[in-house]
């Protein structure tokens, strides 16, 4: 099964772009590129990475990066009920604590934290 990934980074987007089949929705927050994959779902793509994954709570940081299976199937149910509820979260997150306006270097931090963490991924599925 090949993958996409689903990113608003763009330093993933730099970093992957030429090697793995990509994604790049940068003008998406971070709900809206949860619902984008949610919508993605519902096509019959799968989801294969947690779209909460890391310790960074999702009203702290803007950027998200997902990866989805790049052939469609029948309905991921699992993967649908994950990004409901990923989605809701955010929200909770987002009503009770808007994401502040950082500043530049702090943006940086977390497009990095969230390269790590799909570079993470990508290296335990053989892809580098």
């Amino acid at each position: 099964m090949s993958n996409f990934i689903v990113t608003n980074n763009p330093y993933v987007y730099e970093k992957y772009k030429d090697k793995m089949d990509m994604i790049y929705k940068e003008e998406l927050n971070y709900i809206q590129l949860l619902e984008f994959i949610r919508d993605k779902i519902h096509e019959g793509h799968q989801l294969l990475t947690h779209p909460l994954s890391g310790s960074i709570k999702p009203n702290e940081t803007p950027y998200k990066t997902v990866m989805i299976s790049k052939d469609k199937g029948s309905l991921d149910t699992s993967g649908m009920l994950i990004v409901e509820e990923s989605i809701e979260t955010a929200k909770k997150f987002q009503t009770n604590k808007p994401t502040p306006d950082w500043v530049e270097s702090v943006l940086d931090d977390f497009r990095v934290i969230d390269l790590s963490l799909i570079e993470n991924v990508i290296d335990k599925l053989g892809h580098r």
